[in-house]
């Protein structure tokens, strides 16, 4: 099965490139500008005391800079960061390998931090709050706890699904940021970036063009970039002109809101099999043959974003936009005109 072009999720393609493109700095990231200015303030006043930064967790879809915004962090506070991920802590021991080979005010990045389980939030609990570990020891009535102390550290937590955080572990965040959906102009301005440090040859029109397409997502506008660049090095003179955009965009079957073929499938299954909704999110996964919470965490929050599904108690439900968009006539209308 081929893989998304516009699929907010890192793919292998992206990893090396990814790494060559990240910004080091606050003043290189683009866009985010309130998370910028607020993360700017906070860690020059935490040098400023000398104190590690407070915990930091960033939430919102996949692709926007949570991974980058972590690495940035560490770097503008000068220290070192070590890289984990919910679904890779399993056990207290791997939690205490981490959390004890921490050096003073060091940052520590969990990824999809929504999947610890609960025995791990339990044990990292007492790590931010009095950055001391608990071990027990022993079972019955010889169990007996001991206390590890631990450097000062600054967790950064990423998700993308900020309502499956349990309440207690959510609330030792001091500092909570969401990430939204660039606009198109930002979109644009890291096109432009990418390109430089690519070596690309653009032209504006076609790099707004892939911006318009890019979902609000940097991680979309770079993979998009790259294949349009292909399309250009073989079947023009290798400039990213609007011609060439277009063409390139309309092969990769990615239309001039951004969806592809699978986001017209969840819109034309609700509205050809439910009358457009509302309809349960489980009830549309089985319908289109895909994962519940792929839905939810990849393709949903995009369409409620630019107004084409509408989330509701009763379920999803496909607006008018989407409607005209595809180019249909909602039932309601229909039976008016009889």
């Amino acid at each position: 099965m081929l893989e998304r072009i516009n699929n907010p999720d890192k793919l292998n393609e992206d990893v090396e490139l990814d790494r060559a493109l990240r910004p080091r700095t606050l003043k290189e990231f683009i866009g985010q500008t309130h998370i910028k200015e607020l993360l700017d303030i906070s860690i020059k006043a935490a040098k400023l005391r000398g104190e590690s930064l407070d915990h930091i967790l960033l939430y919102g879809p996949p692709g926007l800079g949570k991974t980058t915004l972590a690495g940035i962090i560490a770097r503008e506070m000068g220290v070192n960061i070590t890289v984990s991920s919910g679904p890779v802590i399993e056990k207290p021991s791997d939690l205490a390998g981490i959390l004890t080979n921490l050096q003073r005010h060091e940052t520590l990045f969990i990824d999809e931090i929504h999947r610890l389980s609960h025995i791990i939030e339990e044990y990292i609990y007492p790590a931010m709050e009095d950055f001391e570990m608990e071990i027990i020891l022993d079972s019955g009535p010889n169990s007996r706890t001991l206390k590890i102390p631990l450097e000062h550290f600054t967790l950064v937590g990423a998700t993308t699904r900020a309502g499956l955080l349990t309440p207690p572990l959510r609330d030792r965040f001091g500092i909570i940021l969401r990430l939204d959906y660039y606009d198109q102009e930002s979109i644009a301005q890291i096109i432009r970036r990418s390109a430089r440090l690519l070596n690309i040859p653009t032209e504006d029109d076609g790099v707004q063009e892939i911006a318009r397409r890019s979902r609000g997502t940097p991680r979309i506008a770079n993979r998009l970039l790259r294949r349009v660049r292909d399309y250009a090095q073989i079947k023009g003179e290798g400039i990213i002109t609007l011609d060439i955009a277009l063409s390139a965009l309309q092969m990769l079957q990615v239309d001039n809101a951004g969806l592809d073929e699978m986001d017209k499938r969840i819109l034309t299954t609700i509205i050809e099999n439910y009358n457009g909704g509302p309809v349960g999110i489980k009830t549309i996964a089985t319908a289109i043959g895909e994962d519940s919470g792929t839905i939810e965490e990849i393709f949903e929050p995009y369409l409620v974003q630019q107004g084409f599904l509408e989330r509701s108690p009763q379920g999803r439900k496909v607006t008018f936009k989407a409607y005209k968009h595809l180019g249909l006539t909602p039932a309601s209308a229909q039976t008016e005109i009889f």
